[in-house]
């Protein structure tokens, strides 16, 4: 029984491009290639209306799963071509990763720099320590620099016959662009040219957050990197392209690039519905859900791990976050816990790719196999206002694939399964599987939710209620984060 007067009512709306529901996978781990992605897909045609293929350019297979190419205009022909990326998106919303950041030290422009230094056509398109420091960095120049990796981000680099450090944000294979150069950004046209006529709709910009640096400053979403946010974007558009931005930071930063973008990633979300699940309190997650930006694309997992820095205090700014520091650490360990250890086994320095703002697991690890509380997230995720995102690991309930980061030492493949064609459809038979499946349908078609949602909390009994309405269709979930459960009814 629902109390009759509540903490706290609010409604939200819904934006008139937002009532989709699309899938986040790779070409090569749902399916084999894009021509079985595409077979899969249309077996869902009732449960998604676009699909994010992760990275599918030469390489797909780098140093960093595709998020390192080498040709970022080039399907790599393992998975297949362009002709069935448009395909696919003959009947399906195709969104495509633009790597803003980098590129692979393998890439023909690289390694022309390699060998010609100065004399080479791209000596202008890459980073190095002297190109933001023409006269050298002091120590508190370096310290301030923002990484989510330990260490400085330079590398050792021979141009010609001249060592230089070069910048590499993530790791050292992947080479920074200076993207305010004639040749960084030529180059960055040039991708978005060849996603437009491959049939991509939707482009996220990978990485973007890093990819201006001012001396003086963190080199991370600082005014000159908004600015460059909200270019590249007129730039897509221009184009007939959509765009979602990848920013891990404080939840006031993804306030701020809300309103410069079409899209931002909702990453509070994932952190806050465990906290309210670990711990019956829902405070946190109320206020999110009061002032998140409109413009959202929920998730509760992707490719990466899980985001802390999402809902933490600013270390910089020393702004509160949406948990306490310690109320943080508590999630942490409670992550670790649900999955059984886990996810500390592919996490901070127990795995490669370093990341000091995640926590690697699968989601429904997180939540400790345990599927009714499973299903309240996945259900409290269809009923937040936004584009409804769901990772293929998820909508499979996956576990961790702790034999996959046996094998390869990557923290972040314990959350990135191989699944054939066949499996993917004996999974997809699963009663868990079927209540994920039915409820996206539902989110994907019911009227309802190209209405209104009133959100009612009570706090004391850690209930969350919301109501979707438009005319005479109604929707209603009501989550009871004491006991991890969740009712959807509807009209």
């Amino acid at each position: 029984m629902i109390p009759p007067d509540p903490d706290q009512s609010f409604t939200l709306s819904q934006p008139d491009y937002a009532d989709s529901t699309q899938l986040i996978t790779y070409a090569n781990r749902f399916g084999q290639n894009l021509s079985e992605l595409g077979e899969l897909l249309e077996d869902l045609r009732e449960v998604f209306d676009g699909v994010h293929i992760l990275p599918f350019f030469t390489p797909f297979d780098g140093a960093d799963a595709g998020f390192d190419p080498a040709d970022h205009t080039s399907v790599d022909p393992r998975l297949g071509s362009w002709e069935q990326v448009r395909s696919i998106s003959q009947h399906f919303t195709v969104m495509a990763d633009m790597i803003v950041n980098h590129l692979s030290y393998k890439s023909p422009q690289f390694r022309d720099v390699m060998a010609k230094g100065a004399g080479s056509p791209y000596a202008g398109m890459f980073l190095t320590l002297s190109s933001i420091f023409p006269q050298g960095a002091s120590e508190q120049e370096l310290a301030a620099i923002y990484r989510p990796r330990p260490g400085l981000p330079f590398t050792h680099y021979t141009f010609g016959k001249e060592t230089r450090l070069v910048w590499t944000t993530f790791t050292p294979q992947q080479i920074d662009i200076d993207v305010r150069s004639e040749e960084g950004s030529g180059y960055l046209d040039s991708v978005l040219q060849t996603m437009a006529a491959g049939g991509v709709s939707q482009v996220r910009l990978d990485a973007v957050g890093y990819s201006v640096k001012t001396p003086g400053s963190s080199c991370f979403m600082t005014p000159q990197t908004y600015q460059f946010i909200g270019e590249l974007t007129q730039r897509a558009r221009a184009l007939g392209m959509s765009v979602l931005v990848e920013i891990h930071s404080h939840y006031k930063n993804q306030i701020q690039v809300a309103s410069k973008v079409d899209s931002v990633y909702d990453f509070a979300l994932p952190p806050l519905v465990l906290h309210s699940l670990y711990t019956g309190k829902i405070a946190p997650l109320v206020k999110w859900l009061r002032v998140r930006p409109i413009n959202a694309v929920t998730v509760l997992d992707t490719h990466d791990g899980i985001g802390i820095v999402d809902v933490g205090p600013d270390g910089q700014s020393g702004q509160a976050g949406l948990l306490t520091e310690g109320e943080v650490d508590a999630l942490v360990e409670g992550i670790h816990e649900a999955s059984g250890g886990a996810s500390r086994k592919a996490t901070g320095w127990n795995a490669s790719n370093l990341d000091v703002y995640q926590v690697n697991c699968t989601f429904f690890d997180a939540c400790g196999k345990n599927e009714e509380a499973y299903f309240l997230a996945r259900a409290l995720q269809a009923f937040t206002p936004g584009i409804c995102q769901v990772y293929y690991a998820g909508l499979l309930a996956a576990p961790c694939d702790l034999e996959l980061l046996e094998r390869t030492g990557v923290g972040r493949d314990i959350n990135r399964p191989y699944y054939s064609s066949s499996r993917v459809r004996e999974l997809l038979r699963k009663p868990l599987v079927r209540r994920l499946t039915d409820l996206l349908a539902l989110r994907k078609s019911h009227p309802a939710f190209r209405g209104s949602c009133q959100v009612r909390s009570y706090e004391e009994d850690s209930r969350l209620v919301l109501t979707w309405e438009n005319k005479d269709a109604w929707a209603e979930l009501v989550c009871d984060f004491a006991a991890g459960k969740a009712e959807v009814t509807c009209n």
